[in-house]
């Protein structure tokens, strides 16, 4: 429907959306237009060159002035009018807007950028907004994120029928992991020392929350966000075995004549992100908080899931008076994905087939207002094995701070300059893992290796993405 729309607007009879490249056509005119579509072409290679690009929002092919993230692709179908201050017109500015952040961030970590640089770029993007305006139906059809699971290694892995071994190794993992959360329930069954962790009252920093009223999106800030983002941060209760139990800030440290990437423990830090799901047609606000650990200690030798770096996320989805509706939790490398539903949803009928499905060891009432969420992380794998209730006045503990995630995509650098701690292809270097050479087949890359937000593939057997937006809705129904 769309690329036919395309044609009617450009005129022609037959054509595919994603063969059609506007940036490769105005890069051949002699105007203005055609200035600007060189200057990005030229800043894109020296990105590339550098090893800068920032993987998180993809640029949309065809428009790489552009920028999208699964959110912005769901809301493509919405932005259907064309005026200068409706929907469309908001959809647009969303996109422009996000690679105005994003490419600031790769330009900070590129050397030689300048501020006319900068300004340069901010004004063509004006300029080539007025070009894209007969272009909208294209730009719905391509304005879509790249699957991160392979269908040439899952060819090559003969994923129909190796899918049924590694299915039946997910059942087993959680059958292993239930009997975890009952006995946690009974009561602590390991006699390591349990550290407690409190996040601080008020954030360091805080997440950008996007406001598209139009398109169904309306974000709070200031007070009213801090309020937030602390009252629902996660306590943490982390049987602690050595230094790889102590969450700790992501800080690049001088080794060798050049830079290591560490965990700093003696900062503990929960990094905080915003963002938005989509369940019965309404969008609700989500925060994450991830901490993050130097490594998982291997267990025995070889140890196929152990490596350096490691950690969890866990993300509350808000309904509309800003109490959790529902939790869920991977590690940052997409794995371990587990659902905490509250008594306001119910579980939807599992679809015939192979397919991971929804995993919920444990539900969870809604803290109230005074009350806090707390996380009981095992020793050297820093699983899950239980969630609790306690009450806010209960705060002893190590302190957390309270961060934007999106630091850690441009740090300090010891010698001067920055750098992102995720490589170009969204993959955190350093953190791969053995399970990646028997794994493969499953389709993901680099299985076990921690990666960056937008490019966490949480199924082994089918395909989910923890940043989809309409992930809950596919599991989940509220209750009336």
């Amino acid at each position: 429907m769309l690329a036919a729309g395309c044609c009617v607007l450009l005129g022609c009879a037959s054509l595919d959306p994603h063969a059609y490249d506007p940036a490769a056509q105005r890069r051949q005119r002699d105007d203005a237009v055609g200035d600007c579509a060189r200057l990005f072409a030229g800043i894109d290679r020296q990105i590339d060159a550098e090893g800068t690009r920032d993987a998180q929002s993809p640029r949309v092919p065809g428009f790489p002035h552009l920028r999208v993230d699964r959110v912005l692709a769901r809301l493509a179908t919405a932005a259907t009018v064309a005026s200068s201050d409706g929907p469309a017109a908001q959809w647009y500015q969303a996109l422009a807007q996000l690679d105005a952040a994003d490419r600031a961030i790769e330009l900070a970590n590129t050397a030689g950028t300048t501020t006319a640089t900068v300004e340069a770029l901010a004004a063509c993007r004006q300029t080539l907004s007025l070009a894209d305006q007969e272009q909208l139906a294209k730009l719905q059809a391509v304005a879509e994120v790249p699957d991160d699971y392979s269908t040439t290694l899952r060819a090559l892995g003969l994923y129909p029928l190796t899918r049924y071994l590694f299915a039946a190794g997910i059942e087993h993992w959680r059958q292993e992991t239930l009997a975890s959360f009952a006995a946690q329930a009974v009561g602590p069954t390991s006699g390591a020392q349990r550290v407690r962790y409190v996040p601080e009252p008020l954030p360091e920093s805080l997440p950008a929350i996007r406001d598209l009223p139009r398109l169904g999106l309306s974000s709070v800030g200031g007070p009213a966000l801090a309020e937030l983002v602390v009252r629902h941060a996660p306590r943490l209760e982390i049987e602690t075995a050595g230094d790889a139990d102590r969450p700790g800030a992501l800080v690049w440290q001088p080794h060798g004549g050049g830079e290591r990437l560490e965990v700093a423990s003696a900062a503990p830090v929960l990094y905080v992100r915003s963002g938005h799901a989509q369940m019965a047609g309404r969008w609700l606000l989500q925060l994450s908080y991830t901490a993050w650990f130097s490594e998982r200690p291997p267990a025995r030798a070889p140890d196929l899931l152990a490596g350096r770096f490691d950690g969890l996320l866990w993300r509350v989805t808000l309904a509309e008076d800003g109490s959790p509706l529902i939790y869920d939790t991977i590690h940052p490398c997409g794995c371990y994905h587990l659902f905490f539903p509250g008594e306001r949803l119910s579980a939807r009928a599992r679809p015939a087939g192979i397919d991971e499905g929804l995993f919920a060891p444990q539900t969870l009432p809604a803290p109230t207002a005074n009350e806090r969420v707390v996380l009981r992380l095992a020793a050297g794998t820093h699983y899950l094995q239980q969630v609790v209730v306690e009450a806010a006045a209960a705060a002893a503990g190590v302190r957390l701070s309270l961060r934007d995630d999106d630091e850690l995509r441009s740090l300090p650098l010891p010698g001067g300059g920055r750098h992102s701690v995720f490589a170009a292809d969204g993959l955190l270097p350093g953190s791969e893992r053995l399970e990646r050479f028997f794994f493969w087949p499953m389709g993901v890359r680099s299985a076990g290796q921690m990666r960056q937000w937008g490019r966490h593939a949480t199924a082994f057997v089918g395909r989910r993405h923890f940043d989809d937006p309409e992930l809950l809705d596919r599991y989940f129904e509220r209750l009336p």
